[in-house]
């Protein structure tokens, strides 16, 4: 629609700066250091919804991090669509790997560099411009809700209790989330499915305290060593993950399933590069792409023991530690997977070792069905913006939430994500092309739009 282009060429600029000023905030949720500025997020959130022309804006406080919600309500016989995103963001380590402080954002060669540009800060930002868009143009053709939760990144530990005690006021007919990448502006994807997760740390204990390792070694156990031959046994040789019970009720998809979403074009020398890795790596009989999206994982997401200064100390650790992750795939439960993996993490230890393991956080996975209006909706949308049809996806990555929607709220979840796999999401750099926030802002209203007319239909 012209209205919307004209607006969004007007006003884009500001789009920009005012975007920056949510990523010059470090509302990083993991750190307690960090309380105040995730609050400072929060109410900076509330304000610029309440200028976009929400009618009701709200910040409630939660057990942890508070959450975001707001309302513009046109009409009783309209749709409703509930817009989720996260205004917290992942610690920014190793800070040296940065090429300028994270959030000092740093807009070069079309895009903008900052933690949370595109996890989720530049993401969930399109929606609420894309609601000032459509008020000031008076074409708003659904009510809208947001629910921006401050507590993503660290599993979203208090909003399964805040969706249930709210469930009357977030009352929608879906949920709409851009927090998940495409493909390319050139050949638009939509993600209609998100991986669980289950997230746990292991900690392994020898002797009551560090030892010299020339008067000890070779005589007390090493938790290091320990830790590191129970790790290596955690898949097979053919890189399936090795815990009795991982499989059971994995869904295996249909040939046809499997020909559909290979239709996404992918290239294998390309995300080599992307990735910096000589070869790929993972479980036999499966393509890459079905590896990071139909397949469960078990990945070690850190490990640590004894002295890793400079120089030498020659010592023999008291304590190893190790944090892993699964993510999950349909009818795979995180508690159950939990369980399984740290029953048998403790039943591989040898008695010379004690071994703890701490479930730290998880979810259960997602699929929207693709006869969903909601995807026809956003398909149509990418369409009428991008000028191709948007192919279908699973994503790897974990949006515990979206399983939550659907228990509590009893409606689906469809992902219209502006990202790219390249945007260092979680890692140093991470950045968010312009011209994908742009065209999200463009995008948004199209959805609601077809949204309405696909519930009339």
């Amino acid at each position: 629609m012209k209205a919307w282009q004209d607006y969004i060429a007007a006003h884009q600029q500001r789009f920009i700066d005012e975007l920056c000023s949510l990523l010059r905030i470090p509302s990083i949720s993991t750190d307690s250091t960090y309380q105040q500025d995730v609050q400072r997020c929060a109410e900076l959130v509330k304000q610029y919804l309440q200028q976009a022309g929400a009618d009701v804006v709200q910040v409630f406080p939660t057990a942890g991090h508070p959450v975001v919600y707001a309302s513009k309500h046109v009409a009783d016989q309209l749709p409703t669509v509930l817009v989720y995103g996260h205004y917290d963001v992942q610690p920014v380590d190793p800070i040296s790997l940065w090429h300028h402080d994270p959030f000092d954002p740093l807009i070069r060669d079309g895009r903008i560099y900052a933690r949370g540009a595109s996890d989720d800060k530049g993401q969930f930002f399109m929606h609420v411009k894309a609601l000032e868009l459509m008020t000031h143009t008076q074409t708003l053709p659904v009510n809208l809700k947001f629910i921006i939760e401050g507590e993503e990144e660290i599993g979203s530990r208090h909003l399964a209790e805040f969706v249930q005690q709210h469930r009357d006021m977030l009352k929608a007919d879906v949920v709409l989330v851009s927090d998940t990448a495409m493909i390319s502006l050139q050949q638009p994807s939509i993600d209609v499915g998100v991986r669980g997760l289950a997230y746990v740390q292991v900690e392994v204990t020898g002797p009551d305290h560090d030892l010299h390792s020339g008067v000890y070694g070779g005589a007390v156990p090493n938790p290091a060593t320990i830790l590191c031959q129970m790790i290596a046994q955690l898949h097979d040789a053919d890189h399936r993950v090795n815990i009795p019970g991982f499989y059971d009720g994995v869904e295996e998809l249909s040939a046809e399933e499997r020909a559909l979403l290979a239709r996404a074009p992918f290239d294998l020398e390309q995300f080599k590069r992307e990735t910096g890795v000589r070869d790929v790596w993972g479980e036999k009989g499966y393509t890459v792409r079905e590896r990071i999206g139909i397949r469960p994982t078990l990945e070690v997401n850190g490990i640590w023991s004894g002295y890793t200064g400079e120089g030498a100390k020659t010592v023999l650790p008291a304590k190893a530690y190790a944090k892993i992750s699964c993510r999950l795939v349909p009818h795979q439960d995180h508690q159950q997977i939990t369980e399984l993996l740290s029953r048998h993490i403790k039943n591989m230890a040898p008695p010379s070792v004690r071994v703890e393991v701490k479930a730290l956080h998880g979810g259960d996975p997602y699929v929207l069905p693709m006869q969903h209006p909601a995807y026809r909706a956003a398909a149509r949308a990418l369409k009428a913006t991008l000028g191709k049809e948007p192919v279908p996806l699973r994503g790897g990555g974990s949006i515990p939430i979206t399983a939550v929607f659907q228990k509590i709220l009893g409606v689906h979840t469809v992902f219209l994500g502006f990202g790219l796999d390249d945007d260092c999401l979680h890692a140093p750099n991470e950045k968010f092309d312009l011209a994908n926030y742009l065209k999200g802002i463009e995008t948004i209203p199209y959805f609601h739009q077809y949204f309405a007319e696909e519930m009339k239909a």
